[in-house]
């Protein structure tokens, strides 16, 4: 398994960070029902909470070690992690300005992809450790601060931050990227950006009913926010234009046991050139240049309860994407999944779920090409309230999309944590 020695470094000082503070924190430092690994810092942490002062510390780890493939016969592992550090600020509560919050991230990605460095997995569209990529580097990830007006229907968010954090959004608990959050950003990646890259942004939302808002956004494109050097960059050199995408998002709760759902349908519209492809290259004659746009449905719905407890029972999800075959490579993409959470009364919070991707090359012009699937179970271990661990199994059918592409099992463990 590959650490690199920054990877060492930051294990190394959180281990002490920990043992520091189990002299000084208080009795539910490390306590199974706490939500944070080090406690409440004797009370203050609640007390900071409740003047509008949230801190957050988080790391997430990936393992990924391939155990069988069609052809190839070397095997590998690789360790990936993300490191934030966070603080959500209640502006009413510290400066008195209504209905105002703000919110700052830094992150910290390390370690190397098994994706990128297995044989068996060369081409991988998709990757078996989501949280690798995008440079592994720190990065000022969220700076941003959010008003309602009209009270609290209107909701206009600006400063830096990510396109998924609040278009085509959705959870990530799967550890291959296919099925993992905003799936626009991992088929669009050369202009929309998800986590942990951030770029000036602003959006607007409207609360039409309790159950329905719709909204449109602004982000710069600006490809030097990639750069390893500039994850803290705050110039607008290098702007090429901008993404636009507005959603309509239906958060229904359904049935006599008002089983929650959410339902999101959006379409995004780039300013910035795209170069026509002709499914080598790019095409370099100016007139040829195009523009990204495309859109998406989400669909995610808890469908049972468990015993009458709906926190515990089976959700279905489904993940749609659509963009123009002129500008880009992967014209469509589709994930379905369900998830079981509390399936076995003396593990309440356990979850177990299985989802299947499959993502659909440009078959104008990739004759070689057709679709790459991807697939993945896994058990969630709800440790403690700090702490979750999900090992997975994953299986890449048509590695890059070739039709005689390998065929390949992956194993996997992902684990988060809060500090």
């Amino acid at each position: 398994m590959s650490i690199s020695p920054l990877s060492k470094a930051v294990y190394t000082s959180l281990v002490g960070l920990l043992l520091a503070n189990t002299t000084t924190q208080a009795a539910d430092a490390f306590s199974a029902e706490s939500p944070w690994m080090l406690g409440d810092w004797n009370g203050q942490r609640i007390q900071l909470q409740e003047q509008g002062y949230d801190f957050s510390f988080g790391y997430t780890g990936e393992m990924a070690t391939l155990l069988d493939a069609k052809r190839s016969n070397s095997h590998g592992t690789e360790y990936t992690g993300q490191l934030n550090l966070g603080a959500h600020l209640d502006l009413e509560k510290i400066a008195g300005w209504q209905d105002t919050e703000a919110q700052i991230t830094v992150t910290h990605r390390d370690g190397r992809n098994l994706s990128n460095t297995s044989d068996a997995l060369t081409g991988h569209l998709s990757s078996v450790q989501e949280v690798w990529g995008r440079g592994q580097t720190w990065r000022l990830t969220d700076f941003w601060i959010k008003k309602q007006f009209l009270d609290q229907k209107l909701d206009v968010k600006v400063g830096r931050f990510g396109e998924g954090e609040d278009f085509n959004s959705f959870d990530c608990d799967f550890q291959n990227l296919a099925l993992c959050g905003s799936q626009v950003g991992n088929w669009v990646g050369d202009q929309w950006y998800n986590w942990p890259v951030s770029q000036w942004a602003a959006r607007v939302k409207y609360n039409v009913t309790p159950e329905v808002y719709t909204q449109v956004g602004v982000y710069e494109y600006n490809p030097e926010n990639l750069e390893r050097g500039k994850g803290f960059n705050l110039s607008t050199d290098g702007s090429k234009g901008a993404i636009i995408p507005a959603e309509v998002v239906w958060t229904p709760k359904l049935g006599e046991q008002k089983l929650p759902g959410e339902y999101r349908a959006g379409y995004y519209y780039s300013t910035a050139d795209a170069k026509i492809f002709d499914g080598v290259t790019p095409q370099d004659e100016q007139t040829q240049n195009g523009h990204h746009h495309g859109g998406w449905i989400v669909a995610k719905q808890q469908l049972t309860s468990h015993q009458g407890d709906t926190s515990r029972g089976l959700s279905g999800f489904v993940n749609v994407t659509v963009h123009d075959s002129k500008t880009n490579q992967v014209s469509d993409m589709q994930n379905v999944g369900l998830v079981y959470k509390g399936a076995m009364n003396a593990r309440p919070q356990d979850e177990i779920a299985l989802s299947v991707a499959r993502i659909n090359m440009n078959n104008d012009v990739l004759g070689n090409r057709s679709e790459e699937v991807d697939a993945e179970i896994y058990y969630g271990i709800h440790a403690t309230n700090w702490l979750t661990i999900r090992p997975n199994l994953q299986y890449v059918h048509h590695v890059g999309a070739y039709k005689d592409g390998e065929n390949v099992w992956v194993g996997g463990i992902k684990f988060n944590t809060s500090f």
